[in-house]
């Protein structure tokens, strides 16, 4: 067989599209979708979503792509590319996550300032039993941080870890996390827009090769309810005009040396934590994890080397200078998500908002901070629908799409409970 082209595209519920096209197809190129995709559901129900135009001849919009963006694929004789989605008229569409990310990069360089990125993915791995229910995998002697074969029996993780070399994604770990079968994957620091493609790529990858062992490797937030959940963990910094990390003040890191810039995005981010939660914790099951005393962004905080604040800063500085936001699940999409954090982040910095003290509590008795998140995303998707500047700078047609099709979630998931929530979600997030 002739190498293929695999054309992918992140939808709005994080679900990965696309078509398998032939060999002449490898250069700049372009195919069409259509548009109504981002108005269909988890469970397929075709919804007439903002921007979707289900009920105006569900029309086309077109995925373009270059030449010098496409990749070895995983699959035997496929390569693989991500692009942009057009409207009919061939103008950016204004429902793409990938170009909210582009447009939230772009409103950095008008400042001097190009966001670096670094996400670090949690994901839970699970198996069928003899009756086809998804349970968790056997991994019986695994612990947090643990490696080789008693965190992995089947060592479906070494394969995963080959395959990421060959296709040349810089990966900087792989380890299990706190609850088994729980692992966590980060990749390296890159551009904004390159990081993001290489995390829902590698994603997608992991998933696939996972499958291949009997794993369903999900990465929703709370897939087995005794256990913890999984965070989408968005790191970030910037680079100057002249290439130097422009969060850092100087070789030390942590709150004591925080310079204006950093102060902005703090504030920002604190300032918008409401809203950004129904964009970054979007589903009904983000609510399972977003908790008080989870680990997972409830408060609305920030603090130095403290995983129970939602915004941390980085103990280095210097060139690793960063702030870690700790919000976020992958039942998001990556491009809407980080675009969110940086958009919010910017809004700080621009409206010189004030931050506000430090947390000093530990989070688990005591916090300083006396609001959080809502409770569950019906209350998430009206305090984004409040949050006025922050719809806008992310995209107010972007945002109006994810509010109809997340109020309509919260009522086809108002009655699912345990495993009947976790299989609305898992095999698509």
């Amino acid at each position: 067989m002739k190498t293929r082209l695999r054309a992918l595209f992140c939808d709005h519920l994080s679900i990965m599209r696309g078509k398998y096209l032939p060999h002449s197809k490898i250069g700049d190129g372009n195919t069409r979708f259509c548009m109504s995709v981002f108005g269909t559901h988890y469970d397929r129900d075709l919804l007439d979503a903002p921007g979707s135009k289900v009920k105006q001849g569900l029309p086309d919009m077109e995925l373009v792509w270059r030449h010098d963006d496409i990749r070895d694929g995983w699959e035997r004789d496929t390569k693989v590319v991500l692009g942009d989605l057009l409207d009919e008229e061939g103008k950016p569409l204004a429902l793409c996550p990938r170009g909210a990310l582009k447009r939230a990069v772009a409103d950095w360089q008008k400042l001097g300032l190009t966001p670096k990125v670094g996400i670090e993915l949690e994901a839970f791995a699970l198996q069928a039993d003899e009756q086809g229910r998804l349970r968790p995998y056997d991994a019986p002697g695994g612990v947090v941080y643990g490696t080789g074969p008693f965190a992995d029996p089947l060592r479906f993780n070494d394969r995963i870890w080959e395959m990421a070399d060959d296709l040349g994604f810089s990966l900087d770990m792989i380890t299990a996390e706190f609850d088994t079968p729980q692992f966590e994957y980060t990749l390296t620091f890159d551009n904004a827009v390159k990081a993001v493609d290489d995390i829902v790529l590698f994603r997608l990858m992991a998933r696939e090769i996972a499958l291949e062992y009997g794993i369903v490797l999900t990465f929703m937030p709370k897939p087995v309810a005794e256990a913890g959940g999984s965070g989408m963990h968005i790191n970030f910094s910037f680079l100057d005009q002249s290439g130097g990390n422009a969060l850092s003040s100087g070789p030390k890191g942590g709150p004591d040396h925080l310079n204006d810039l950093a102060r902005g995005c703090l504030a920002g981010l604190v300032h918008h934590h409401k809203g950004l939660a129904g964009l970054i914790a979007p589903t009904a099951n983000s609510y399972m994890r977003l908790q008080p005393g989870s680990l997972s962004g409830y408060w609305q905080n920030w603090g130095g080397d403290h995983r129970n604040v939602t915004t941390r800063v980085s103990g280095e500085g210097g060139a690793k200078a960063r702030l870690e936001h700790r919000m976020a699940d992958a039942s998001a999409n990556p491009y809407t998500a980080v675009a969110a954090v940086l958009q919010a982040a910017r809004l700080g910095v621009e409206g010189n908002l004030q931050l506000p003290p430090i947390e000093t509590g530990d989070g688990f008795d005591r916090t300083d901070a006396r609001e959080g998140t809502a409770t569950n995303l019906r209350g998430a998707v009206a305090d984004l629908e409040k949050d006025v500047a922050l719809s806008e700078a992310v995209g107010a047609g972007l945002v109006a799409n994810h509010v109809y099709m997340k109020q309509k979630e919260v009522k086809k998931t108002r009655d699912l409970e345990g495993d009947a929530m976790r299989d609305f979600y898992v095999y698509f997030v």
